[in-house]
């Protein structure tokens, strides 16, 4: 797999994690960790979102 074909699968591995960490807030009854959860979620969307924006301007020297 090129790296460039890694970076999207890391991306998308990524995007499912939020979605996950997004479900999970919502079902939880805790304040704290629902704010917790929804932070981490936030954070790992923007790092998808990121690395989706370097593969797109052709990072991959290959």
């Amino acid at each position: 797999m090129s790296i460039s074909g890694e970076s999207r699968g890391r991306s998308q591995q990524m995007r499912t994690k939020a979605k996950e960490l997004n479900e999970a807030a919502e079902r939880s009854t805790d304040p704290e960790e629902r704010r917790r959860l929804k932070e981490k979620a936030r954070r790992l969307q923007e790092q998808s979102e990121q690395e989706s924006r370097m593969d797109d301007r052709g990072m991959d020297p290959m």
